[in-house]
């Protein structure tokens, strides 16, 4: 499931709360490369439940956009260990998400050496 932030509170609790993979994508209702990325995330999302997926519309969390330098649309960024740890402009393939959300999912569980 994708989970629709309605303020930078909002998703601030999820990045302080949250150990997983998170897929940030940054949208506009009038974009249309983002209504061609919404159902690749909605898919991702179903196939990924391990996964949190956010939505964040630009027009309507500004305060967010603002922060995190948003100029173009789509932006997706990937956070982990409560940091982004990648961002892509435009809507790509699911093939290239997907292999952005294993290496993500690897490097999170592959142990330190401390």
């Amino acid at each position: 499931m994708v989970q629709m932030i309605n303020s930078k509170e909002e998703f601030d609790a999820i990045l302080n709360e949250t150990n997983w993979v998170i897929i940030a994508d940054f949208f506009a209702t009038w974009c249309g490369p983002c209504k061609v990325l919404g159902p690749v995330i909605e898919q991702l999302a179903e196939e990924h439940p391990d996964v949190k997926f956010v939505k964040i519309d630009v027009d309507e969390v500004t305060e967010l956009a603002e922060e995190y330098g948003i100029t173009s649309i789509p932006t997706v960024f990937i956070w982990y260990n409560h940091e982004i740890k990648e961002g892509f402009l435009w809507a790509n393939q699911k093939e290239f998400y997907e292999e952005k959300i294993q290496n993500a999912q690897n490097e999170l569980n592959t142990p330190t050496n401390n």
